[in-house]
């Protein structure tokens, strides 16, 4: 099965929290690393210096659409960021671990 993460940002750290909660407990995800960033964007016409969540969804290629659908079902922002990066090396315990929390 292959592995795959996807990214986001998030406003704040509830909106990702409750999120990447439901995530876990349904399956979707078999883990979720949230951290604090500091983001500067174009956003209408004007230069934004905010602080953000990013968040890392870890998860396998057979959750991937429906992780994607819960992210832009959910998301506080108008244009939530969703980007896929596909994973060329992972360590087989870790691959393991990761399929078992998400079946």
């Amino acid at each position: 099965m292959k592995p795959i993460m996807i990214i986001s940002t998030y406003p704040n750290k509830n909106s990702i929290t409750k999120i990447a909660n439901e995530l876990v407990k349904d399956k979707i995800v078999a883990c979720v690393n949230i951290t604090k960033i500091s983001s500067i964007y174009s956003w209408k016409e004007k230069i934004e210096n905010t602080s953000e969540y990013l968040a890392f969804f870890k998860t396998t290629q057979k959750n991937k659409k429906h992780l994607k659908e819960k992210i832009k079902s959910t998301h506080p922002y108008d244009v939530p960021e969703i980007i896929e990066i596909d994973i060329i090396s992972i360590n087989k315990s870790y691959l393991q671990w990761l399929i078992k929390s998400t079946i």
